[in-house]
């Protein structure tokens, strides 16, 4: 059912389900600690429902079919793996190393939107 959706529909499924994960993960501070599936799914439910055009273009019957609802939890496992296995680019680390020296700190990070998080962190603590 996913694979006829257009693919303009797609890209916004996976675009929202990124956005979302990101946005969650910041507000949890990247705590993996802290981090829920249960949460993150009401967090992208909302996210869609109030910002996401695509689910008006998705026919009811699909959007309640339990194969689209198994197919969408694939999807978001394949987003969700991607994100977090992008490498931090040499542009980020450079900047991190730069402001936790400045600053003395020592946040780890692991991927590129981690380390997205920590440079806006400390950017803001820079001020």
């Amino acid at each position: 059912m996913y694979k006829q959706l257009s693919s303009g529909v797609k890209i916004s499924i996976t675009r929202s389900i990124s956005t979302s994960f990101e946005s969650y993960l910041a507000s949890i501070g990247w705590d993996g600690e802290r981090f829920s599936m249960e949460d993150f799914i009401a967090s992208w439910q909302a996210y869609f429902k109030e910002n996401a055009a695509w689910v008006e273009k998705i026919p009811t019957e699909i959007l309640m079919s339990s194969e689209f609802h198994e197919e969408m939890a694939r999807k978001i496992d394949e987003v969700i793996a991607k994100i977090l296995n992008e490498e931090p680019t040499a542009k980020q680390i450079e900047t991190i190393e730069a402001l936790q020296k400045e600053l003395g700190t020592d946040y780890s990070y692991a991927c590129k939107a981690e380390a997205a998080y920590i440079e806006q962190l400390l950017k803001e603590k820079q001020k």
